[in-house]
C-alpha cells in the first residue's frame, strides 16, 4: 500500500542503511556459500544495515535438495525470505514432498513470530539495532561470541544456528543462562558449546531466559490481527526480581497495538494487558499456562 515500498539491493555505500533491505548477492548454490552468505550478513549488521536478506538456495547454479531445505530454515529466520535463483525455479515442490513440508513448517513458524519479529523491527528503525545481531553485539562481555559467524541472535531473544550440513550435524555456543529450545522445550545452561544433530525440519534455535515472545495464534496468514488469541510465552528467570513490559505493534507499525507488563509476585506471574480488551494466553516455558482478559496469573 501506499508508503510501505521496500527496496532491494544488494550493493551500498555510506548512508545506505536508511534503504532497506538489502541482499546479499548472486552467490552459489552450496552449503559454503550459505555459510559465507552469513558471514557477509553478519558483517552487514555491524556496519548499521537493520535488515538484510538473501536468496534461499543461492543463486547461481541449482542447489541440491538438502542445500535446499537447509536453506529455506535460514531464510525463513532472517529479517526478510526470499525464493530466488538463476538457473531454476526456486520453489518448494522443485525439490520433494519433504522440500514443501520444511518449508510450509518454518513458514508457519514465521507467521507465529511475527509478532515479536515485527516489534524488533520497528527497534530496527527507531534505534538502528539490526534485526539479526552478530553474537558479540549482544554479549559483548563473553569474549567466545567474538568470533561466531555461524549463528546469530534474530532480535534480543531468539538464537538461530543455521545447518550447514546434509547430515545435520551442527556446533552451537549458549552464552551464559538458561536456554530454552523452542522447537522441543529442552532446556540448556550456557556459557557452553553444544554438538547437535538436527533433521530437516529442525535447527538450534533457542529462547533466551527472560524473554517474552508474543505468538500470533493461527500461522497461516502473517497479516490477520496479532491480538485475536495472542500468547505470550513467558522464559521468566530462575530467581529473584522479573519484571519485563512487551510491546505488540499493530499490523501497520505504527502504533502499539497493546503493552503487556509481566511480573513475578512470589510463586505466581501476573500479567497485565494494556491496550487489549481481548482474552490473551500466558504459558510458562515448562510451566503452567492460563487464559484470561485485562490481567493472568499463572503458577510457577
Amino acid at each position: 500500500g501506499q508508503g510501505e515500498a521496500v527496496l532491494f539491493a544488494r550493493s551500498a555505500t555510506a548512508g545506505g542503511q536508511q534503504y532497506p533491505v538489502h541482499w546479499g548477492g548472486d552467490c552459489w548454490s552450496s552449503f559454503e556459500a550459505m555459510a559465507e552468505s552469513l558471514r557477509g550478513g553478519l558483517s552487514l549488521s555491524l556496519s548499521g544495515f537493520g535488515f538484510w536478506s538473501h536468496d534461499i538456495g543461492g543463486f547461481e547454479g541449482t542447489p541440491d535438495a538438502a542445500v535446499f531445505k537447509r536453506w529455506l530454515a535460514f531464510g525463513l529466520l532472517s529479517s526478510h525470505s526470499r525464493l530466488h535463483g538463476s538457473s531454476s525455479y526456486r520453489v518448494p515442490w522443485e525439490f520433494g514432498d519433504e522440500a514443501v513440508d520444511v518449508a510450509r513448517r518454518f513458514t508457519l513458524l514465521k507467521h507465529r513470530l511475527m509478532p515479536y519479529l515485527y516489534g524488533v523491527g520497528a527497534e530496527a528503525h527507531r534505534t538502528g539495532v539490526p534485526t539479526m545481531r552478530p553474537m558479540l553485539l549482544e554479549f559483548p562481555g563473553d569474549p567466545a561470541c567474538r568470533p561466531l559467524d555461524r549463528q546469530y541472535m534474530l532480535g534480543a531473544d531468539l538464537l538461530v544456528a543455521p545447518v550447514f550440513t546434509e547430515d545435520g550435524e551442527v556446533e552451537v555456543y549458549l552464552p551464559e543462562g538458561t536456554w530454552t529450545q523452542l522447537l522441543t522445550g529442552e532446556t540448556a545452561t550456557g556459557p557452553a558449546w553444544r554438538t547437535e544433530r538436527h533433521g530437516y525440519d529442525s535447527l538450534p534455535l533457542y529462547v533466551r531466559e527472560g524473554a517474552v515472545l508474543p505468538l500470533a495464534a493461527d500461522g497461516r496468514s502473517p497479516d490477520g490481527d496479532w491480538l485475536d488469541g495472542i500468547t505470550l510465552l513467558v522464559h521468566p528467570t530462575a530467581e529473584g526480581r522479573y519484571e519485563r513490559t512487551v510491546s505488540v505493534p499493530d499490523r501497520t507499525g505504527a502504533t502499539t497495538g497493546a503493552t503487556f507488563h509481566v511480573r513475578r509476585e512470589g510463586d505466581t506471574l501476573r500479567v497485565t494487558a494494556q491496550g487489549c480488551d481481548r482474552p490473551f494466553t500466558v504459558r510458562v516455558a515448562g510451566g503452567a499456562g492460563g487464559t484470561g482478559s485485562g490481567q493472568v496469573t499463572v503458577p510457577l
